[in-house]
């Protein structure tokens, strides 16, 4: 019985792997289009949960969890440029998150319409040259925290905590510059600070601002 639960254990492992690859894409005219590039935005994120027993939550209640989620990650990947700019440096700098915020909520755009907007017209309302923003799947709130799984959720295959895409897209002509694709899994991290620290310390070499 030890041996096929070990079996089972392994298969399961192997597949997580699979599909915990990470997908990094950068565009071949990088250089040329953000050569004059000094400022980027960081926006909220776009969550969808997959809870289990959603079918308690009201749809205003999912909308607000979901929109914690996407501002907690926004959060985060201010803290984590932040401390990598003062330690290793960027050649751009990272617009304040509390005005970005403040700036969409003067001019009617909140998370749940962000996506109706394109990548142009963010930067301008925003004043900047480019914006980091993303989307991502959730099976656990990550922002309060996550305990580890149990070996059911293991053996089952719902150990994963969801999928994170993250996008850099040039402001003035709104093309796809940078993205990078990750599984979030119980070794990334317990919390959103934790999980965006270890993903974006994957993607870190594979960053094109860096100096």
């Amino acid at each position: 019985m030890k041996k096929v639960l070990f079996f089972i254990l392994l298969a399961c492992t192997c597949t997580a792997q699979v599909f915990a690859q990470k997908t990094i894409y950068e565009s071949q005219r990088f250089d040329e289009l953000t050569k004059a590039h000094e400022t980027l935005a960081i926006l909220p994120f776009l969550a969808t949960l997959e809870l289990e027993n959603m079918e308690n939550l009201s749809e205003e209640e999912l909308e607000k969890q979901e929109s914690r989620e996407g501002y907690a990650v926004q959060n985060a990947l201010e803290s984590y440029f932040s401390k990598k700019k003062n330690r290793k440096g960027f050649r751009v700098s990272f617009q304040n998150i509390k005005n970005t915020n403040a700036i969409l909520l003067k001019n009617n755009i909140a998370i749940n319409n962000l996506d109706v907007h394109t990548s142009q017209e963010l930067c301008k309302i925003l004043g900047v040259d480019g914006i980091i923003s993303g989307n991502m799947t959730l099976r656990k709130l990550i922002s309060k925290g996550v305990e580890s799984p149990s070996l059911f959720d293991i053996i089952s295959g719902k150990s994963d905590y969801g999928r994170i895409a993250i996008k850099l897209s040039d402001g003035e002509t709104g093309k796809l510059l940078w993205k990078f694709e990750k599984t979030i899994t119980r070794k990334s991290g317990k919390n959103t600070q934790d999980i965006i620290e270890t993903i974006m310390k994957k993607a870190s070499r594979k960053f094109p601002y860096d100096k």
